[in-house]
């Protein structure tokens, strides 16, 4: 859609509105009228851009383009929710939830734990009858995130369009398991997702095999991916709204505004998620402590790096910030971040480090917020994420062969 069209398509809402009783003077229409031309053309000039797309590999690049050019194409959002915090607040309440159903399998970890998984099978699939080759996407939800957030409804819906198979990474103790050991889970710490790959693996060794990972559960496979490099079965991966620097995120959402918004109530989130495993978790915490957390900090001080040995927070923090590791990536990785993320700030995003990895692509979009990425007027269904993850999950199960030679 270029300026004049949005332009002219405003321009004509906004005197259809008069017309039925908005203003009631030719002077109020002029008004009208002159503020949404001045809006549009403030949004098409400032709001509406390309994304900068980041990678060395030029054979990455030329693949992308062809096979994914959602990421060169100009990202409109919504016209009235464009900021960044809005776009995250709002998303959760305005995209739809589509209808998926899971079957879970429950898999026993090599400490006496439990892993959750949710698959969607698509038994039903026209494009790949034979379950054994049928490509299978494995997707990791963001901090207290489960196989019920819509943004992963929406790439398994996505997914199912085209045939694909879908398996949802659930952490320890998040989607109504019990704790069978006095453990959780962190960004730093990859063993459970490193069970859970095989044993999909193990499972449908023939089938086409790639990992979406979403804020948090983005930055657990970027750290995967750094670990394992090429070592791994994924073929590529896939990574949206993650924390590059968690030192930077954690100073970012304690700022007043954002701690407010986004801070506080994400700390209680986390209480929430393991007050249910207080009888089994007092064995090694003083809960009422961790109770008393009002940070994601204070939170990760007094129970996540305590849980997994981190001496301070600091070098749990260091730990888990992927942007440590992405030189280590053995395989091609999209990673879509828009820099309005309050989350993960702009300037924290490894842009100079991505360009010394050939497997690297960043996708950055000038708005978005975290995980919104909402567009169109009304945005209840496809997101800019939802279209860039169907794009690229195909173009590797389809045309991969093209890039796996880089």
């Amino acid at each position: 859609m270029d300026w004049q069209v949005l332009t002219r398509e405003l321009s004509l809402y906004l005197e259809s509105q008069v017309r039925v009783g908005l203003f009631g003077s030719g002077v109020g229409l002029s008004l009208v009228l002159g503020f949404g031309v001045a809006y549009a053309c403030y949004y098409l000039s400032s709001i509406a851009k390309k994304p900068q797309l980041v990678a060395s590999n030029e054979r990455f690049c030329r693949f992308l383009e062809e096979y994914c050019p959602v990421v060169t194409e100009t990202y409109y959002p919504t016209i009235w929710c464009w900021e960044g915090r809005v776009q995250t607040l709002l998303r959760p309440f305005i995209t739809s939830r589509p209808q998926v159903q899971y079957r879970n399998e429950l898999i026993r970890t090599a400490d006496g734990g439990q892993i959750s998984l949710d698959w969607f099978d698509n038994n039903d699939s026209l494009y790949y009858p034979d379950a054994s080759t049928r490509p299978t996407v494995l997707l990791l939800p963001g901090l207290t995130g489960t196989s019920k957030e819509s943004y992963i409804l929406h790439m398994i819906h996505q997914s199912e369009t085209l045939g694909y198979r879908c398996v949802v990474f659930n952490n320890r103790g998040i989607a109504g398991e019990e704790l069978l050991t006095p453990r959780t889970y962190c960004a730093a710490n990859t063993e459970d997702l490193e069970a859970v790959i095989h044993h999909i693996h193990n499972l449908h060794p023939s089938a086409p095999f790639m990992a979406a990972g979403v804020s948090m559960g983005g930055m657990l496979l970027l750290n995967y991916l750094g670990k394992t490099g090429r070592d791994t079965p994924l073929m590529a991966a896939a990574i949206f709204s993650a924390g590059w620097n968690v030192f930077e995120s954690v100073e970012s959402l304690e700022k007043p505004l954002n701690w407010l918004l986004f801070n506080y109530y994400l700390t209680t989130c986390l209480q929430s998620s393991i007050s249910r495993h207080r009888q089994m978790l007092e064995k090694l915490f003083d809960m009422d402590l961790v109770m008393k957390a009002r940070t994601v900090r204070e939170f990760d001080r007094q129970f996540t790096s305590v849980m997994f040995g981190y001496r301070t927070i600091d070098d749990y923090y260091e730990d888990a910030s992927p942007c440590r590791k992405l030189k280590s990536v053995g395989i091609p990785v999209l990673c879509l971040n828009s820099v309005d993320d309050v989350f993960s700030p702009g300037h924290a995003i490894p842009v100079e480090t991505a360009k010394q990895n050939a497997n690297v692509a960043l996708v950055l979009t000038s708005c978005g917020g975290h995980i919104g990425f909402l567009e169109g007027i009304w945005p209840r269904k496809c997101t800019y994420m939802d279209r860039v993850f169907k794009q690229f999950v195909q173009a590797v199960f389809e045309h991969g062969n093209k890039i796996f030679s880089m």
